[in-house]
């Protein structure tokens, strides 16, 4: 290959839909938890993504907007389930409308992994609880139940065409209610939906196949896919690969590979001992699927720092497009520093408890560690600077309040 033809970062891709990315820097999906009443976008949410627009990026992926407002991940997540906050829609989706930035809305279902303190019952394809202490066992859903969510992602998706986003992204990663379906140690089922890797992912297929139906081509979707679990007997790089190629078959136009869930955290850095020398955790996986994705440009999100090394990944052929999560908390403007300075290098904070690292306060402070980074967010939607100083303790009482907070849990009856 010549080095006229070695890609560049500051290189455009152009997706199977015909949407242009500028260039190869992505703000991956980060769940916001800023919503309104109701479940809306607020002038928060605005603000926010006001900042991230202006911020360099070829691409930004919105966080963990919900198809179901019975089941959030976590209070203030922003609910799709028809067009009745479609006008605070279309006010996020205009931030980008002086820029060549491309927006996806990320649309997820937790499953298992709702809030446990909202008053409702969890559901998940099976009745297995999450291995942390006092989670709850979910509810096995019905067919009916599953073919009722399938439709609320196609309905949500052709809800963000409406708004004017360029597309959507399928929350298939860290133990949310697809990556349920697709691993063994959480689908027990025998039935169409599950028992076999075919049947497993057939929960996701037919939510891509849903959405394509109900949107114009030129609408992007893409999926993040966990490359693995990273938990023995259960969803490996070999069933992640064949996923892939399925994928590609239902013709998405992304494909974002991330990795672990909160049983096993490797997007919060667990494999990152593997991987130090390259910084991102999931690079050698996503070398493994850029042949099987063929035209489908490939994202890889997870530990990447300095310019040197995206450089690096994307000269190689190891991914077409650098996703940056943690550090766009605290750098809103961190594409733009990355493509100014070959030499730059970014930072995200880490939260660090003061007591011993048992097995039982891994997954605690790996969710301390995400309510940190929705903090700086917080204060980037009430138009402050972030503060890299906050104290862990004040993150321990903030999330506490949001959580707890009898206003923002979601109520029973709410659904559609």
């Amino acid at each position: 290959m010549s080095a006229t033809t070695i890609p560049a970062l500051t290189d455009t891709v152009t997706l199977p839909c015909g949407a242009i990315l500028p260039n190869r820097v992505m703000k991956s999906a980060l769940s916001e938890a800023l919503a309104g009443a109701d479940n809306a976008p607020n002038h928060a949410l605005e603000q926010l993504y006001r900042r991230w627009a202006h911020g360099g990026f070829g691409l930004v992926v919105t966080g963990n907007v919900m198809v179901d407002r019975c089941h959030l991940g976590e209070p203030g997540n922003v609910v799709i389930e028809d067009d009745r906050h479609l006008d605070a829609l279309r006010r996020v989706a205009a931030q980008f409308n002086e820029v060549d930035t491309v927006c996806l809305v990320q649309l997820n279902h937790p499953g298992r992994q709702s809030n446990p303190l909202a008053d409702i019952k969890t559901v998940a394809p099976s009745a297995v609880a999450l291995d942390i202490p006092g989670a709850p066992t979910p509810r096995a859903l019905t067919g009916s139940e599953i073919s009722d969510i399938i439709d609320r992602f196609a309905t949500a998706a052709a809800v963000c065409e409406s708004a004017g986003f360029a597309g959507v992204q399928v929350h298939a990663v860290h133990g949310y209610l697809v990556t349920q379906f697709l691993s063994p140690l959480t689908n027990k089922r025998d039935d169409e939906w599950g028992g076999d890797p075919i049947r497993r992912r057939r929960f996701l297929l037919e939510i891509v196949a849903a959405i394509r139906a109900r949107v114009s081509p030129g609408f992007a979707v893409g999926v993040k896919l966990n490359s693995a679990d990273f938990q023995r007997g259960g969803f490996t790089e070999e069933e992640s690969r064949e996923v892939v190629a399925a994928l590609v078959a239902e013709g998405i136009d992304l494909l974002e590979i991330s990795g672990g869930s909160y049983e096993s955290p490797a997007m919060m850095g667990a494999a990152k001992a593997s991987t130090a020398a390259r910084e991102a955790y999931f690079l050698d996986y996503a070398r493994t699927v850029i042949e099987l994705a063929g035209a489908v440009p490939v994202a890889v999100t997870g530990g990447f720092r300095t310019a040197t090394a995206m450089s690096e990944a994307v000269a190689a052929g190891d991914c077409a497009i650098i996703g940056l999560g943690r550090p766009t908390c605290l750098d809103p403007q961190a594409a733009t520093n990355v493509l100014a300075s070959p030499g730059a290098r970014l930072t995200a904070g880490q939260v660090q408890l003061p007591f011993a690292r048992a097995a039982l306060v891994r997954p605690l402070q790996s969710m301390l560690d995400l309510q940190w980074h929705t903090d700086q967010l917080h204060r980037l939607g009430k138009g402050k600077n972030p503060d890299p100083k906050r104290a862990w303790w004040r993150t321990a009482m903030s999330a506490t309040w949001r959580n707890g907070a009898d206003t923002l849990r979601p109520k029973r009856g709410g659904g559609r």
